[in-house]
């Protein structure tokens, strides 16, 4: 078929708008650049050189809950990832942040559309007849001033945060569980030491009623007694509480109803702290999540500037279509019936006070708060690690000073108590010396759980582990 005179003006238009689509669009967006960070030269909570900040978070973390050596941690850390809730939104955020992606590759083509029709009319005085038509129409924009190319840019940097996001929720689930399981198994050891010392305010309470029915002691000794054992029984319930709140929490965190979830109590399970390398390379901060979504929110602001700038030139527009219509569906395809159309639009805005400038002013300030929000993000990593070194340092510390102060309260409750069989101190003493070392076995496992939960802080602070650097093994405390 060939296409009439008046038709060529079009196809040289056509022609030369695939020629400028063809070419390198106008750089409307700033040339990109990851914000300076003014990062210190070493740590100073620890060892090792801090390097400039750039978001890697796609680097191998590893099962890093493997690192305290607990076959029931890294269980339910594998649930995490299949079943927590948070982690499936994320995971749902991801997938329609890539589809936005293609979405926006896919204005760079052109668009084909297929209409088939159809149609039987008739009336009282009119008789019926039939009409059946067929157009494929195509409509495309050139992306002359680069737009939609930014577009994709903006909704890949979305897909990059999303990306990041996701990576924050498993981190975020997974340190979350720790610490409840943790918490959890603390309960455990400290009902066993509050079962012991209940079970030692028993065996008083026994000594200080013989002693009273030999006529040895007051009545009163007998009631302290007996109000010591209460609370330390009393104890003993507030402790099931806080193991079953844990336990709810761990239930939540891996997907299930509590109600189908329990955790069966360890008697062998003891406290291990993950032993830190000696040196921590600061390149591990370019892999928390919360740094990479916070870079790529800035790469997406800087894209927004080209969007808006591009608003400013005109929008063209290229329409094509072929169709038929007859009478019947054999005369459809004959060339006789065929009709083309070519068309093109351009469209351009002449006046609006100011509006689109104005836009463009936005998307450059949006940039500056997006720069300024990663930066702070960064900031906050630093602190997070140095917050985290030092409370690692102090605990370390403390343990072995814990350790120590228990011993020495053992010692010191055993002989009261010796003396007390013996008539020499009275009962006010022995409950002084019991409280004492049961207040002093208490704090030393609290001082090893909060030493296994700074590992775990430590751990996120780094955005996942020290995966290949120094030594891992676990240790007991």
């Amino acid at each position: 078929m060939q296409l009439p005179p008046s038709s060529r003006p079009l196809l040289a238009l056509l022609a030369s708008s695939l020629a400028l689509a063809g070419c390198a669009p106008l750089p409307l967006a700033p040339a990109y650049e990851v914000p300076a960070i003014d990062t210190p030269m070493e740590f100073k909570e620890g060892q090792g050189a801090w390097v400039r900040a750039a978001p890697a978070d796609a680097l191998e973390r590893g099962a890093w809950w493997e690192l305290f050596d607990d076959p029931y941690l890294n269980d339910l850390a594998q649930q995490v990832a299949v079943s927590n809730q948070n982690v499936a939104a994320a995971v749902a955020a991801y997938a329609q942040a890539r589809a936005l992606t293609r979405e926006q590759r896919a204005s760079l083509f052109p668009r084909v559309d297929l209409d088939v029709r159809s149609n039987r009319t008739g009336g009282p005085d009119t008789p019926s007849r039939s009409t059946y038509s067929w157009n494929i129409g195509a409509s495309w924009e050139p992306d002359v001033f680069g737009r939609l190319r930014l577009a994709v840019d903006s909704a890949r940097s979305g897909e990059q945060v999303a990306e990041a996001d996701l990576a924050a929720a498993r981190l975020a689930a997974q340190g979350e569980l720790a610490a409840n399981y943790f918490g959890l198994r603390e309960t455990d050891v400290l009902y066993r030491l509050q079962s012991e010392t209940t079970a030692g305010y028993t065996r008083s309470l026994q000594i200080t009623r013989n002693r009273y029915e030999a006529g040895v002691v007051a009545r009163t000794d007998v009631l302290q007694a007996e109000s010591q054992l209460a609370n330390s029984q009393a104890d003993l319930l507030t402790l099931e509480r806080q193991r079953a709140n844990f336990e709810h929490a761990v239930a939540v965190l891996v997907g299930k109803a509590p109600a189908n979830f329990s955790i069966p109590v360890d008697p062998k399970w003891s406290v291990k702290v993950p032993a830190i390398p000696v040196e921590v390379p600061s390149t591990l901060l370019q892999r928390r999540p919360d740094i990479a979504a916070a870079e790529r929110s800035v790469a997406r602001a800087n894209a927004q500037i080209g969007i808006e700038r591009a608003a400013l030139f005109p929008s063209l527009n290229l329409t094509g279509s072929i169709g038929s219509s007859a009478a019947s569906i054999g005369d459809l395809f004959k060339v006789s019936t065929l009709v083309w159309a070519l068309g093109s639009s351009v469209a351009q805005t002449l006046f609006d006070a100011g509006a689109r400038n104005a836009r463009v002013e936005q998307a450059r300030f949006a940039l500056d708060e997006s720069a300024a929000r990663y930066r702070q993000t960064v900031l906050t990593a630093f602190q997070d690690v140095e917050d985290q070194l030092v409370g690692l340092r102090v605990l370390t510390q403390q343990q072995g000073l814990r350790a120590q102060a228990s011993r020495a309260s053992g010692l010191v409750e055993q002989q009261v108590l010796n003396r007390y069989e013996a008539g020499q101190v009275g009962y006010t003493e022995v409950i002084t010396a019991q409280q004492n070392a049961a207040a002093a076995r208490r704090a030393l496992v609290q001082a090893q759980i909060d030493h296994q939960l700074a590992a775990v802080s430590l751990i996120q602070a780094l955005g996942g582990g020290w995966g290949g650097f120094g030594s891992m093994a676990a240790t007991s405390p």
